[in-house]
């Protein structure tokens, strides 16, 4: 089984893609959805997260208004919560991944992907890239962000660029190139791998 990681900066519509790839039957995790529900849940998170910035950040959940506000205006503060957060995302990934054994391929879906280390875990990554511009209007859409905030959060992710250099698999998500061919010729290929990898052995 391949583990394939799909990355793309706020706004670049992953997961929209990570949905197309759900309809073809590959199971995802979400690491930032399973973070939040460990930064909720585990204790050693949530002991650590206080020790850090006080109880003031936790009623029986972490106050995520609160939250946001520190981590994503103090580059020190969003590095050592990374710290404290990705190991126990990328166990408790793994955990999940050997559940998934009779799949031919799986997919881990974050945003920092590449900032956090997690892609040497993985066998191949697929990036979704959009114009900054139009990443910024998607937000503003679907999100209550100010300008200020996507503009902080855009700033801590790597620009496409580099997310590029570490992909083996680009997705064009302009709202001009056709996303669906883009996700089908990858599945396709990801299969292909595996069934060579099946015929090896």
């Amino acid at each position: 089984m391949l583990k394939v990681g799909i990355t793309g900066g706020i706004g670049s519509g992953k997961s929209t893609v990570c949905n197309v790839f759900k309809l073809l039957g590959v199971p995802v995790y979400h690491a930032d959805v399973e973070a939040s529900v460990l930064i909720d849940t585990d204790s050693e998170i949530r002991k650590e997260l206080i020790n850090l910035f006080g109880d003031s950040i936790y009623n029986n959940k972490l106050k995520r208004d609160i939250f946001a506000a520190i981590i994503f205006n103090n580059r020190e503060a969003l590095k050592n919560v990374n710290k404290i957060v990705h190991p126990k995302v990328r166990s408790h990934f793994l955990k999940w991944a050997d559940g998934q054994k009779d799949k031919k391929y799986i997919l881990f879906e974050a945003a920092i992907l590449i900032e956090s280390g997690t892609y040497k875990l993985l066998d191949k990554i697929i990036a979704v890239t959009a114009p900054e511009k139009l990443r910024k209007s998607r937000v503003m859409a679907y999100k209550n962000y100010s300008g200020e905030i996507i503009n902080n959060i855009i700033k801590n992710q790597l620009p496409d660029k580099f997310k590029i250099k570490h992909a083996h698999f680009v997705i064009v998500n302009d709202d001009k190139s056709l996303i669906l061919p883009q996700i089908l010729d990858i599945h396709n290929r990801l299969l292909n791998i595996e069934n060579n990898i099946n015929k090896i052995k």
